[in-house]
This record gives structure tokens, C-alpha cells and sequence, in this order.
């Protein structure tokens, strides 16, 4: 039990590193987009640079709220960063400590979750600029979930099975993304909507809502949020890769491949971000309800009736 309790610190500690880095490589990734520098003055390259933001945020004054929900306000950032922490759980490795038949499941239990940190951040602020980012949030969050599931639901289809890593096998000859590549760019533009990125990034509308549900936090809870955000843009990552591209045929040569996979998909997240401006939110409502529901609806009809034919006509 103990050994196990520091493989899982271990994982957790490393999971908080890469999000650290992920973000010296978006703002590097940003500035060459607009051509200009990133942080290249704190350290070689400016690599110790996310190490000196997070010792900053954490040494600064936290800011005390009269009128806020105490409790909840502060308990918002660690239940965000906690069910983050808990998604990348489903990662399996020599060291994994839990075994997921049903990781799929598990996935869409602990991400539907997420949407109640943001909801109890932006009402337990007691502004108004983080409870309307947070209504927008969460309305953005539900409607897109709804499409993701019958994405999910496609590609679960296609393996009968909802382990991830028995999905990510099934790959080894074919990958999922030859054979659905429309539905594939639909879950990328689903992950970034999932995540409140740009361009759908409302729930943090700074030129309308200052910083949305985030406006009240401050030095360490703030680094919370963010470390729950960017947790979440690495795993979202992570899933596409298992669902869309799979693995290799040796253990190490899938390793390597596999986290390149997944920088690669990590990185389009930066790219759309310095590529698109910000869409209208009645647009985003409209691209889930009256695009993506019905195309992926019809994908699923087509994924489960073809899977069906094939079982019938082999039996």
C-alpha cells in the first residue's frame, strides 16, 4: 500500500510538471505565432520560467472576499484540480496502479463532474462577472458533452469494449481516425469547447466578463484553476490520441510514439488559439444542436448498424 501511494504521488507530480511545461510551450508556441519572443530570460531558454510563475502565485497574498462563500470558494479550485488529477488515472503504464475494464465509463463519470467546479467557483465569488462565466460554462460544457458521448458511443461501437487500452490495440492494424476522419475533427472541436478554450473560450470572455468565473481568485487558488485546466487540455489530449490514432506494435516504440501523438494534439490547442478569434456564443450553441448532434448521431447509426451486419453475417 505504501509503495503504491508513492508510485500515485509520483504520477500526480509528474502529471503537475508537464502541465507546468505545456505552458512555457504555449507561450513560446503564441509568440513565434505572432512573431515575436517568448520568456527566454528566467533560465536557459527561459525553461525555469513556469517553476518561477508558480513560486510567484504561491507566494502572493490571497485575496479575502467579505461577501463570499468561504468554504466553497475555497474548496472550488481543489475540487477542480482533484477530479483532473483523478482522469489521469485511466493512463495505464508499468506503474499504473488501478486496472480500468471500464475506463470509458469512468472517463464520462469524472468529466461530467468537472462542470460543478466551475459552477461552484463563479457562485460562491458572489460577483457577477463570475456568475455569469460560469452560467456560460455551464451551459457550454452540457450541450457539448451530449455530442462527445455519441462520439465516444461511435468509437466504442467499432471495438465492443470500453477499456481504453484494449481500444488502443484494436488500432494496430488500422487506425480509427482513416476510417472516421470527419468524426475525429468533430472530437477535436468538441475537446477544445469541453476544455473552454479559444475560440470558445466564454467562460473567461476577458473583454466582456473580465475573467469570468476566475475574476475573484488570486495567487494559490488561482494556480489551482489553472493547473485543473491545462491537466485537463493534456488528458483530453491523451484520449484523442487512444481513440483516434492507437498504438504501435512494440511496448517501446508505442511509449515514444504515443507521447509525440499526444504533444502533436496538445500543441493544435495553441495553434487554434492564436489562429481564431473568439466566435459568438449563440454560434457555438448552434454548432453543437444543429451541426455536430445530427452528423454524429447519424455516424452512430451508421458505426452500430454496420457492426451489427457484421456480426450477423460471421454468425
Amino acid at each position: 500500500m505504501l509503495l503504491s501511494f508513492c508510485w500515485m504521488i509520483i504520477s500526480y507530480i509528474c502529471v503537475l510538471l508537464a502541465v507546468a511545461f505545456f505552458t512555457l510551450l504555449e507561450r513560446k508556441g503564441l509568440g513565434y505565432i505572432q512573431i515575436r519572443k517568448g520568456p527566454n530570460k528566467v533560465g536557459f531558454f527561459g525553461l525555469i520560467q513556469p517553476l518561477a510563475d508558480a513560486l510567484k502565485l504561491f507566494l502572493k497574498e490571497e485575496s479575502n472576499l467579505y461577501n463570499s462563500n468561504k468554504m466553497l470558494y475555497h474548496g472550488a479550485p481543489v475540487l477542480s484540480l482533484i477530479l483532473s488529477l483523478c482522469l489521469w488515472s485511466l493512463y495505464w503504464s508499468d506503474f499504473s496502479l488501478w486496472y480500468f475494464k471500464l475506463g470509458a465509463m469512468f472517463f464520462l463519470c469524472v468529466s461530467a463532474l468537472n462542470v460543478y467546479g466551475t459552477m461552484i467557483a463563479g457562485w460562491a465569488s458572489n460577483s457577477k462577472y463570475s456568475l455569469l462565466g460560469a452560467l456560460r460554462a455551464v451551459a457550454q460544457t452540457i450541450s457539448y458533452e451530449v455530442t462527445l458521448f455519441l462520439v465516444l458511443l461511435s468509437i466504442l461501437g467499432l471495438s465492443n469494449s470500453m477499456n481504453l487500452n484494449y481500444i488502443s490495440f484494436c488500432q494496430i492494424n488500422y487506425w480509427n481516425f482513416m476510417l472516421m476522419t470527419p468524426l475525429s475533427l468533430m472530437w477535436l472541436v468538441i475537446c477544445i469547447a469541453e476544455t473552454n478554450r479559444a475560440p470558445f473560450d466564454f467562460a473567461e470572455g476577458e473583454s466582456e466578463l473580465v475573467s469570468g468565473f476566475n475574476v475573484e481568485y488570486g495567487s494559490g487558488s488561482f494556480a489551482l484553476l489553472f493547473l485543473a485546466e491545462y491537466a485537463s487540455i493534456l488528458f483530453m489530449s491523451m484520449v484523442t490520441v487512444i481513440l483516434f490514432i492507437g498504438a504501435g506494435e512494440t511496448w517501446i516504440l508505442t511509449n515514444f510514439l504515443f507521447w509525440i501523438e499526444v504533444t502533436i494534439i496538445a500543441f493544435s490547442f495553441i495553434w487554434v488559439r492564436g489562429s481564431f478569434p473568439r466566435l459568438r456564443y449563440d454560434l457555438l450553441m448552434k454548432l453543437t444542436w444543429l451541426s455536430f448532434l445530427p452528423v454524429s448521431l447519424l455516424i452512430l447509426f451508421w458505426t452500430l448498424s454496420n457492426k451489427f451486419l457484421t456480426n450477423f453475417i460471421l454468425t
